[in-house]
Protein backbone atom coordinates (compact mmCIF):
# COMPACT_ATOMS: atom_id res chain seq x y z
CA UNK A 1 0.00 0.00 0.00
CA UNK A 2 1.32 3.43 -0.92
CA UNK A 3 2.13 5.78 1.95
CA UNK A 4 1.10 9.36 1.18
CA UNK A 5 2.48 12.41 2.96
CA UNK A 6 1.77 16.12 2.59
CA UNK A 7 4.52 18.47 3.80
CA UNK A 8 4.00 22.24 4.00
CA UNK A 9 6.94 24.61 3.78
CA UNK A 10 8.61 21.84 1.80
CA UNK A 11 10.57 23.85 -0.75
CA UNK A 12 13.48 24.48 1.60
CA UNK A 13 14.99 23.75 5.00
CA UNK A 14 13.50 21.10 7.26
CA UNK A 15 10.45 20.69 5.03
CA UNK A 16 12.55 19.87 2.00
CA UNK A 17 14.73 17.48 4.00
CA UNK A 18 11.65 15.70 5.35
CA UNK A 19 10.06 15.46 1.91
CA UNK A 20 13.29 14.10 0.46
CA UNK A 21 13.68 11.51 3.21
CA UNK A 22 10.07 10.39 2.82
CA UNK A 23 10.42 9.96 -0.95
CA UNK A 24 13.56 7.88 -0.41
CA UNK A 25 11.52 5.64 1.87
CA UNK A 26 8.99 5.05 -0.86
CA UNK A 27 6.30 7.55 0.14
CA UNK A 28 4.23 9.57 -2.26
CA UNK A 29 4.95 13.13 -1.14
CA UNK A 30 3.08 16.34 -1.91
CA UNK A 31 5.61 19.17 -1.74
CA UNK A 32 3.59 22.21 -0.67
CA UNK A 33 4.96 25.72 -0.27
CA UNK A 34 3.90 29.35 -0.47
CA UNK A 35 6.50 29.72 -3.23
CA UNK A 36 4.90 27.76 -6.07
CA UNK A 37 7.88 27.74 -8.44
CA UNK A 38 10.19 26.63 -5.61
CA UNK A 39 7.75 23.82 -4.78
CA UNK A 40 7.81 22.74 -8.42
CA UNK A 41 11.63 22.74 -8.53
CA UNK A 42 11.89 20.77 -5.31
CA UNK A 43 9.26 18.26 -6.36
CA UNK A 44 11.00 17.70 -9.67
CA UNK A 45 14.37 17.23 -7.98
CA UNK A 46 13.20 14.75 -5.34
CA UNK A 47 10.38 12.99 -7.18
CA UNK A 48 7.42 14.53 -5.36
CA UNK A 49 4.19 16.26 -6.39
CA UNK A 50 4.23 20.09 -6.23
CA UNK A 51 1.52 22.27 -4.73
CA UNK A 52 1.32 25.97 -3.98
CA UNK A 53 -0.49 26.87 -0.76
CA UNK A 54 -0.63 29.73 1.71
CA UNK A 55 -1.16 28.06 5.08
CA UNK A 56 -2.84 31.23 6.35
CA UNK A 57 -5.70 30.47 3.94
CA UNK A 58 -7.93 27.95 5.70
CA UNK A 59 -9.96 27.08 2.61
CA UNK A 60 -6.85 26.63 0.46
CA UNK A 61 -5.31 24.25 2.98
CA UNK A 62 -8.51 22.25 3.23
CA UNK A 63 -8.78 22.01 -0.55
CA UNK A 64 -5.19 20.80 -0.85
CA UNK A 65 -5.60 18.20 1.90
CA UNK A 66 -8.82 16.88 0.43
CA UNK A 67 -7.32 16.78 -3.05
CA UNK A 68 -4.27 14.91 -1.78
CA UNK A 69 -6.49 12.43 0.06
CA UNK A 70 -8.64 11.91 -3.03
CA UNK A 71 -5.93 11.76 -5.69
CA UNK A 72 -3.43 9.58 -3.83
CA UNK A 73 -5.65 7.03 -2.15
CA UNK A 74 -5.71 8.61 1.28
CA UNK A 75 -3.52 10.91 3.34
CA UNK A 76 -1.36 8.99 5.82
CA UNK A 77 0.94 11.71 7.15
CA UNK A 78 0.26 15.42 7.47
CA UNK A 79 3.35 17.51 8.25
CA UNK A 80 2.51 21.08 9.29
CA UNK A 81 5.97 22.51 8.80
CA UNK A 82 5.55 25.95 7.21
CA UNK A 83 6.80 28.73 9.46
CA UNK A 84 8.45 32.09 9.72
CA UNK A 85 10.11 34.20 12.40
CA UNK A 86 9.80 37.73 13.77
CA UNK A 87 12.58 39.01 16.01
CA UNK A 88 13.11 42.01 18.21
CA UNK A 89 12.61 43.28 21.73
CA UNK A 90 8.97 42.90 22.78
CA UNK A 91 8.83 46.62 23.58
CA UNK A 92 9.40 47.40 19.88
CA UNK A 93 6.82 45.02 18.41
CA UNK A 94 3.49 46.05 16.94
CA UNK A 95 0.19 44.21 16.58
CA UNK A 96 1.16 43.50 12.97
CA UNK A 97 4.28 41.63 14.08
CA UNK A 98 2.29 39.40 16.41
CA UNK A 99 -0.45 38.84 13.87
CA UNK A 100 1.97 37.99 11.06
CA UNK A 101 3.75 35.46 13.26
CA UNK A 102 0.66 33.74 14.65
CA UNK A 103 -1.12 33.57 11.30
CA UNK A 104 1.64 31.39 9.84
CA UNK A 105 3.16 29.51 12.75
CA UNK A 106 0.01 28.80 14.74
CA UNK A 107 -2.99 29.21 12.46
CA UNK A 108 -1.13 27.50 9.64
CA UNK A 109 -0.87 24.45 11.91
CA UNK A 110 -4.50 24.77 13.03
CA UNK A 111 -5.65 24.88 9.42
CA UNK A 112 -3.66 21.74 8.59
CA UNK A 113 -5.10 19.90 11.57
CA UNK A 114 -8.64 21.08 10.83
CA UNK A 115 -8.34 19.68 7.33
CA UNK A 116 -6.46 16.41 7.93
CA UNK A 117 -7.67 15.22 11.32
CA UNK A 118 -11.34 14.59 10.41
CA UNK A 119 -10.28 12.47 7.41
CA UNK A 120 -7.89 10.41 9.51
CA UNK A 121 -10.32 10.09 12.39
CA UNK A 122 -13.06 8.82 10.08
CA UNK A 123 -10.65 6.24 8.66
CA UNK A 124 -9.26 5.30 12.07
CA UNK A 125 -5.66 5.77 10.98
CA UNK A 126 -3.10 8.45 10.17
CA UNK A 127 -0.36 10.58 11.63
CA UNK A 128 0.04 14.33 12.13
CA UNK A 129 3.37 16.01 12.84
CA UNK A 130 3.68 19.75 13.39
CA UNK A 131 6.97 21.62 13.52
CA UNK A 132 7.54 23.68 16.64
CA UNK A 133 11.04 24.50 17.91
CA UNK A 134 13.26 24.24 20.95
CA UNK A 135 11.87 27.77 21.38
CA UNK A 136 8.52 26.07 21.98
CA UNK A 137 9.98 24.26 24.98
CA UNK A 138 12.40 26.87 26.32
CA UNK A 139 11.61 30.60 26.03
CA UNK A 140 13.74 32.46 23.51
CA UNK A 141 14.40 36.08 24.49
CA UNK A 142 14.20 38.61 21.64
CA UNK A 143 11.93 36.20 19.75
CA UNK A 144 8.69 36.86 21.65
CA UNK A 145 6.18 36.23 18.83
CA UNK A 146 8.16 33.24 17.56
CA UNK A 147 8.46 31.51 20.93
CA UNK A 148 4.80 32.29 21.70
CA UNK A 149 3.66 30.63 18.50
CA UNK A 150 5.94 27.63 19.00
CA UNK A 151 4.84 27.04 22.61
CA UNK A 152 1.26 27.11 21.30
CA UNK A 153 2.05 24.49 18.66
CA UNK A 154 3.47 22.19 21.36
CA UNK A 155 0.37 22.63 23.52
CA UNK A 156 -1.99 22.12 20.61
CA UNK A 157 -0.17 18.99 19.46
CA UNK A 158 -0.15 17.38 22.91
CA UNK A 159 -3.83 18.18 23.46
CA UNK A 160 -4.72 16.72 20.07
CA UNK A 161 -2.54 13.66 20.72
CA UNK A 162 -4.55 12.83 23.83
CA UNK A 163 -7.83 13.09 21.93
CA UNK A 164 -6.70 11.50 18.67
CA UNK A 165 -5.36 8.32 20.28
CA UNK A 166 -8.95 7.23 20.88
CA UNK A 167 -9.52 7.20 17.13
CA UNK A 168 -6.27 5.58 16.02
CA UNK A 169 -4.62 8.84 14.89
CA UNK A 170 -1.06 9.48 16.07
CA UNK A 171 0.18 13.01 16.77
CA UNK A 172 3.72 14.27 17.32
CA UNK A 173 5.45 17.63 17.54
CA UNK A 174 8.95 18.29 16.19
CA UNK A 175 11.12 20.67 18.24
CA UNK A 176 14.49 21.24 16.54
CA UNK A 177 17.24 23.40 17.94
CA UNK A 178 19.23 25.85 15.83
CA UNK A 179 19.02 24.65 12.22
CA UNK A 180 20.61 26.21 9.16
CA UNK A 181 17.56 27.12 7.08
CA UNK A 182 16.44 30.12 4.96
CA UNK A 183 14.07 31.12 7.78
CA UNK A 184 17.05 32.54 9.67
CA UNK A 185 17.65 35.24 7.09
CA UNK A 186 14.17 35.57 5.57
CA UNK A 187 12.20 35.15 8.77
CA UNK A 188 11.53 38.77 9.60
CA UNK A 189 9.47 41.70 8.39
CA UNK A 190 11.79 43.92 6.37
CA UNK A 191 9.70 46.99 7.17
CA UNK A 192 9.56 46.20 10.87
CA UNK A 193 10.86 48.98 13.16
CA UNK A 194 12.64 46.44 15.37
CA UNK A 195 16.17 46.88 14.11
CA UNK A 196 16.27 43.19 13.19
CA UNK A 197 17.45 42.38 9.67
CA UNK A 198 17.86 38.66 10.33
CA UNK A 199 16.85 36.41 13.22
CA UNK A 200 20.00 34.32 12.72
CA UNK A 201 22.01 35.95 15.55
CA UNK A 202 18.99 35.89 17.86
CA UNK A 203 18.39 32.15 17.44
CA UNK A 204 22.11 31.47 17.61
CA UNK A 205 22.29 33.34 20.92
CA UNK A 206 19.31 31.41 22.26
CA UNK A 207 20.23 27.92 21.03
CA UNK A 208 23.97 27.85 20.39
CA UNK A 209 25.37 25.12 18.17
CA UNK A 210 23.82 24.26 14.84
CA UNK A 211 22.57 21.19 13.05
CA UNK A 212 21.42 20.44 9.51
CA UNK A 213 17.90 20.00 8.16
CA UNK A 214 18.84 16.49 7.06
CA UNK A 215 19.77 15.42 10.59
CA UNK A 216 16.54 16.89 11.94
CA UNK A 217 14.56 15.06 9.25
CA UNK A 218 16.16 11.74 10.17
CA UNK A 219 15.43 12.33 13.86
CA UNK A 220 11.86 13.29 13.00
CA UNK A 221 11.17 10.15 11.00
CA UNK A 222 12.75 8.00 13.71
CA UNK A 223 10.49 9.68 16.26
CA UNK A 224 7.43 9.18 14.08
CA UNK A 225 8.20 5.48 13.75
CA UNK A 226 8.25 5.27 17.56
CA UNK A 227 5.13 7.44 17.86
CA UNK A 228 7.04 9.86 20.08
CA UNK A 229 4.97 12.69 21.49
CA UNK A 230 7.76 15.29 21.39
CA UNK A 231 10.72 14.90 19.03
CA UNK A 232 13.69 17.06 20.02
CA UNK A 233 16.88 17.22 17.93
CA UNK A 234 19.85 17.36 17.95
CA UNK A 235 21.35 15.97 21.17
CA UNK A 236 22.34 19.44 22.37
CA UNK A 237 18.70 20.55 22.11
CA UNK A 238 17.55 17.49 24.06
CA UNK A 239 20.09 18.32 26.77
CA UNK A 240 18.82 21.91 26.98
CA UNK A 241 15.20 20.73 27.17
CA UNK A 242 15.96 18.25 29.95
CA UNK A 243 17.89 20.88 31.85
CA UNK A 244 14.91 23.24 31.64
CA UNK A 245 12.52 20.51 32.82
CA UNK A 246 14.60 19.25 35.71
CA UNK A 247 16.51 22.37 36.74
CA UNK A 248 14.24 25.25 35.74
CA UNK A 249 15.75 27.78 38.15
CA UNK A 250 19.23 27.28 36.72
CA UNK A 251 18.00 27.39 33.14
CA UNK A 252 15.99 30.52 33.89
CA UNK A 253 19.17 32.28 34.99
CA UNK A 254 20.89 31.22 31.78
CA UNK A 255 17.98 32.47 29.66
CA UNK A 256 17.96 35.77 31.57
CA UNK A 257 21.69 36.27 30.97
CA UNK A 258 21.13 35.51 27.30
CA UNK A 259 18.36 38.11 27.18
CA UNK A 260 20.64 40.78 28.64
CA UNK A 261 23.35 40.00 26.10
CA UNK A 262 20.96 40.06 23.14
CA UNK A 263 19.01 43.13 24.24
CA UNK A 264 22.25 45.07 24.57
CA UNK A 265 22.55 44.85 20.79
CA UNK A 266 18.91 45.68 19.96
CA UNK A 267 16.82 48.84 20.08
CA UNK A 268 14.38 48.64 22.98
Amino acid sequence: MTHTALVTGAASGIGRALATALVRRGSTVVVADLDGPAAERTAKEIGGHPAQVDVRDRDAVRELVERTDRDHGGLDLMVNNAGTGVGGAISTLTADHWRAQLEVNLYGVIHGIEAAYPLMRARGNGQICSTSSLSGLIPAPSLGPYTTSKFAVVGLSLALRAEAATYGVRVSVLCPGFVETPLLDNGHMAEAPTGVKSIRPLIRAAHGRTTTPEKVAEACLAGLRKDAAVIVAPASARFAWRAYRFAPAITDRVVTRTARRVLAELPT
